[in-house]
Order: structure tokens, then sequence, then C-alpha cells
């Protein structure tokens, strides 16, 4: 059993100014992100089907693997701030050109896929800073991270019913605009952070993209508990993540309804909520060992939407999941945060995001075709037996299993 060191009292003062500055980038910004795969689901499945679903979804991916690694780099030479704000600029032109689009009329494949790929590559140069941030500009890593991840899920809550609000009363195009109107607020937020993040700019004067690049994978290879979690994650994300909304979206709503899918995504929220407030109290010994026994709860998601359960059992599957996966997400982001040096923190970050999201690009790009010969059913099951498969291979990796808080 894994021992918890009970922290009652917390003495440091959380919400600081640049800590507020920042919490208010990532909830406007969340919000946004949180609407997107109701209004991919359902309006780009409304046009293009499953596999345009799944092509939208793996093409804004697939650029994010690949240049994550350079957005790791760029924000350890000049700033994570600087970066996040460009990102939030780029972001803001490709929401609202796809906005104007659906406002206009129907678009074109080529569009979204033109507009979801760039989307992905200034999300590559904004995600590294994201956990990079956090040490920086709060006194707590941990608490910080609970909240952002409550942040999180009351934005998957809210998220996902605002989305469908607007869907039924406006169409697909304000969707699209609300989500540029986050970016615009994020950037402006994380430009009123007072600081600049110690040791971002200047930390890598000298030396070459190449050689970054290089000290960054050094870094991350070092640490056999960071890799063995982003291996055991490329099945994950593969067999689960990737072809999860695609599947969801269509049997939910068929079954039941879009606003049925709606509302199953925010009982997500809640779930998610409910376990960033017992990440903050809860501060295992071994936190990724707690993790990951907390993570096969997540089983209850893939396998209360196969199992076709009335509404209120659905949702209550996906509050369980909910709970278990922000319990994780705080225990590793914690982890990777406090036992990585600062002046590399950014591009090991991007090693693992890129590795992690590497098997959601490959299920996306996959589920439309796959669908098509396997009951979409049948593969559901078959992503709840790959998570309970990875938790398992979590606990029976003994650098995980060992590794002991900061």
């Amino acid at each position: 059993m894994t021992a918890v060191l009970a922290e009652p009292v917390l003495t440091k003062p959380l919400w600081n100014r640049d800590f507020t500055y920042y919490f208010g980038a990532r909830v406007v910004s969340l919000l946004g992100d949180a609407m997107m795969p109701v209004a991919a689901a359902l309006a780009v499945g409304a046009i293009y089907g499953v596999s345009g679903v799944g092509y939208v979804l793996a093409v804004w991916t697939a650029p994010f693997v690949l240049f994550v690694v350079f957005g790791g780099v760029f924000s350890d030479r000049i700033g994570a701030r600087t970066m996040m704000v460009g990102a939030d600029v780029v972001r803001v032109a490709t929401q609202g050109v796809v906005a104007i689009a659906f406002f206009a009329g129907t678009p074109p494949l080529w569009l979204l896929l033109a507009t979801s790929a760039l989307a992905g590559l200034a999300a590559a140069m904004f995600q590294p800073g994201v956990n990079g941030m956090v040490p920086l500009v709060a006194t707590d890593p941990q608490r910080a991270n609970g909240t952002l991840k409550i942040a999180d899920a009351a934005t998957q809550l809210g998220g996902p019913v605002l989305a469908g609000l607007l869907m039924t009363l406006t169409g697909p195009g304000a969707v699209y605009a609300v989500d540029a109107a986050t970016f615009v607020l994020s950037g402006a937020c994380l430009a009123l952070i007072g600081r600049t993040p110690s040791g971002a700019a200047g930390r890598t004067i000298g030396s070459t993209v190449l050689h970054d690049l290089r000290r960054g994978w050094t870094e991350f290879r070092s640490r056999s508990w960071m890799w063995s979690v982003i291996v055991v994650w490329l099945f994950f994300g593969v067999f689960v993540f990737g072809p999860y909304i695609p599947l969801s979206s269509r049997l939910i709503g068929d079954r039941l309804g879009d606003a049925a899918y709606g509302w199953t995504m925010a009982g997500l929220g809640c779930g998610t909520v409910l376990g960033g407030l017992i990440a903050i109290r809860l501060r295992p010994a071994r936190p990724l060992a707690a993790g990951a026994a907390g993570l096969i709860g997540f089983a209850c998601i893939p396998l209360s939407v196969a199992l076709q359960p009335p509404l209120p059992l659905l949702i209550a599957g996906h509050l369980l999941g909910g709970v278990s996966w922000a319990f994780w997400s705080v225990m590793w982001s914690t982890s990777v945060q406090t036992l990585v040096a600062p002046e590399v923190l950014n591009r090991v970050t991007a090693y693992e995001v890129a590795g992690s999201v590497s098997g959601v690009a490959v299920g996306q790009a996959l589920v439309g075709p796959v669908s098509t010969v396997v009951p979409p059913l049948d593969l559901l099951y078959l992503s709840t037996a790959v998570t309970v498969c990875v938790c398992a291979a979590l606990l029976l990796i003994h650098p995980v299993r060992r590794l002991h808080r900061a």
C-alpha cells in the first residue's frame, strides 16, 4: 500500500499575482479547448463523418508531436511566456478563419485540415511552457496542479454544454468564434505576468538548437521512470485516447442524441473536479504508484459507452473515470516539475509530451478506417482492456512504482 504523507496545513499562499494571471490564462484557454471536441465531433462529423473527425483531429496532433520538442527548446531559449503568447496569437487567427467559414456556409475539408494543422503547430510551441511555468509562478506545485486540474474540470463541465447550446442556437461558427476569443484573453493574461520566468532567457546562449535538442533528449532518457511511462502511454494513446472521441460521439449521439453527449462530457468534468480536490489533499510518498493504482477507474469511460446503459449510468461512468484521470494527471505533472532541473524542464516536458501524444495521433488517424471493419463497440471493449493493462504495466515497472516525492 502506498504511504500518504498528511499535510493538512498549507502555509504558503498560492494566489500570488503571477499565479492568478497564469490561472486566468489557463481557464479561458481550457474553456475554448473543452468546446472543440464537441464542435469537431458534431459539426465536422455531420459533414464528413467519423473519418473526417478523425482526420481533423489527427492533423492537429501530427504537427504537435513533430514540433513540440522544438517548442521546448525555444521556450528554454527565449522564455516560455513569450512562446505561449505568440502561439495564442496564431490560434486566434486559425479559429477565427474556421468560424468565418462556418458562418459563410460549409467549409471545405482542406480548410479544416489546414487550420487544424496550424493550430497544432501553435500548440506545440505553447505546450512545453504550460508545465514549465507552474513551478515558476506557484509556491506549491502540487497544490497549483490540483487547482489547475479543477479549473480544467470546470471547463470540461461547462465547455461541452456551452458548445452544445451554441451549436443548437447559432451553429458551429459561434463555437469557433468563442474559441478564438479565449485565446485573445489567454494571451493578454500571460502578457500581464509580472516576472520573466527565471533563467528562461539566455540559458542556452552560445549553443545551437541541435545541441539543445540533444541535451533535452539526454535528460529525458536518463530518467527511466519517465521514459517507461511514455512507452506504456503510447499504447494508451493508440487504443484508448485516439479512438474515444470519434467513437463515443457517434455512439452516444446516435443512441441518445447530441445533448446526451454534452451531458456525458459534463459528467467527465465533474469527476475531474473531484479528482483535483483529492489530489490537492493527498500527498503519496510514491506519487506515480498511487496515480497508477487510481487510474484503473478510467476504464469505466470506454466501458460505459460500450455497454450502452441509460444516460445516468453513462454519466456516472465518466464521472468515476474523471476522478481517476485527474488524480493521475496531478501526480504525474508534479513529479515532472519537481524532479527535473528548471533549466531543462521545458525541453524534457516537450519530449514526454511528444511521446505521450504520438500514440493519440495514430489512434485518431486509424479509428475511421478500422471502425468500418471492426464494430465500434468491440473497439471500446478493447480500449477498456488496454486501460487495465496499462495500469498493471505501470505498477509492474520498478522505477515507476518506487519513485518517491521530491
